[in-house]
């Protein structure tokens, strides 16, 4: 890194209709979408791509570029340095880093029970000692004051499904050591979830939507919804809590992986008789993505404020994928995917395409995480068996614990802290 300067993509065939399903066949779907909420069973993989995969497609993290910055007349706001112009940080390999993890599970009081694995038994810690280092350079160290300071009197905000809630709590443990007791505080009310820093008058907060747009599993501890459906421009309703945030991450994946067409609002969840627009999960994909790129366009400034994207988040459900036996997944699992060209299944190509078409069409400045590539390796890192269970095991789960790992979360400490290395040389070294 350079030290600081001395001065839509194809639409399926839709249809209207009036919502409703034979019992029998409703009863079968909502048992199937129930099992893949539960246990992260991502069917959406399961179809085949629609779309040609461009690889080179990929490297959205140049959205923000040098013709941006000169439309801007300035550097990017919250930037310190610049990166090296030829260096893709998220081109690179794991290396093993002793002095890892960057803290310690025990220490930070904030992670939830879903995510602490060592708390739950893990009985292996390699998983915490990896490294990221890209390929002909290297990531700046994450430094808590430069980027508290960088906070301060500001709030930066954290929106979207579980794994970008992962990301927002490894950001509050790497931060929140530095302050003092009596001066921090986390609070949740609904969505929305705030850590206080008070000294700094800054807060670091997390907002529950896990499609962006108004949805029916919008309710932050209720929203196990088999048959899920979104309605159409309805940002507003969230995003009217996300005004005035001076950086803002979006995350929006997993929730649309149903396996299924994609089921549209067209008006109201209040209206008696609900009309619905039954789409491809691309193109229902495309029209969030899209209403996205509006809201920052019409809220947030870019010579005061920073916007991030962050990639899709991999699950390792099934073993096979990477060579291993089938019905297997990543339990058990303790080493890393170690071929360098390994992607995974093809639904993430699609959505990869559905978010580079879009992107590349909008002059809305907004950096890319492409975290998607290099968390492929990492089915090691999943929280697989050892968390907190929403529900009491089965006898049959008990003796097949592989029938009931957890293979989309993360443990923390862990690969979530990396993401936030990438989010940091990004926000100070773009």
């Amino acid at each position: 890194m350079k030290p600081p300067p001395s001065s839509s993509p194809p639409s399926s065939a839709t249809f209207l209709r009036k919502a409703r399903l034979s019992p029998h066949l409703f009863a079968l779907l909502a048992f199937i979408l129930f099992i893949t909420i539960l246990y992260g069973e991502d069917l959406g993989c399961t179809l085949s791509s629609q779309f040609d995969f461009d690889q080179s497609r990929l490297h959205l993290d140049q959205t923000i570029t040098s013709s941006t910055k000169k439309k801007l007349g300035e550097k990017l706001a919250f930037a310190v340095g610049e990166s090296d112009e030829d260096c893709d940080i998220f081109q690179g390999r794991w290396v093993r880093d002793e002095s890892r993890p960057l803290y310690e599970e025990s220490e930070c009081p904030y992670i939830q029970p879903q995510l602490t694995c060592q708390e739950h038994g893990r009985p292996d810690l390699s998983y915490r000692h990896w490294r990221w280092q890209p390929y002909g350079c290297s990531l700046p160290r994450f430094n808590s004051t430069l980027m508290l300071e960088s906070l301060r009197g500001k709030r930066m905000m954290f929106v979207g499904d579980s794994l970008n809630r992962g990301q927002y709590v490894s950001m509050v443990c790497l931060l929140h050591r530095i302050i003092p007791e009596n001066a921090k505080s986390m609070k949740t009310s609904g969505s929305l979830t705030v850590f206080t820093a008070t000294d700094y008058n800054a807060t670091i907060e997390f907002y529950w939507a896990p499609f962006l747009l108004e949805s029916n599993s919008d309710d932050a501890v209720i929203h196990r919804i088999s048959d899920r459906i979104v309605r159409k421009g309805s940002i507003n309703k969230h995003g009217k809590h996300w005004k005035g945030a001076d950086i803002v991450v979006f995350n929006t994946y997993l929730w649309w992986m149903t396996g299924l067409d994609f089921k549209i609002l067209q008006g109201s969840f209040e209206d008696e008789e609900k009309d619905i627009v039954e789409v491809s999960t691309e193109e229902a994909y495309g029209m969030a993505m899209k209403s996205m790129l509006r809201w920052v366009k019409k809220n947030m400034d870019p010579k005061k404020t920073r916007v991030f994207f962050t990639s899709m988040s991999p699950s390792h459900q099934k073993s096979i994928d990477w060579g291993g036996l089938p019905n297997e997944n990543c339990y058990n699992e303790t080493s890393m995917i170690d071929d360098p060209t390994y992607w995974g299944s093809d639904c993430r190509k699609s959505i990869m395409n559905v978010i580079s078409q879009v992107f590349s069409r909008s002059k809305v400045p907004i950096t890319f995480l492409n975290i998607t590539q290099l968390s492929s390796y990492r089915k090691d890192a999943h929280t697989s068996i050892y968390k907190k269970q929403w529900s009491p095991l089965t006898p049959q789960q008990i003796a097949n614990p592989a029938s009931y790992a957890d293979c989309v979360h993360w443990c923390l400490p862990g690969i979530q802290d990396t993401w936030n290395e990438l989010l940091f040389s990004k926000l100070f070294y773009p």
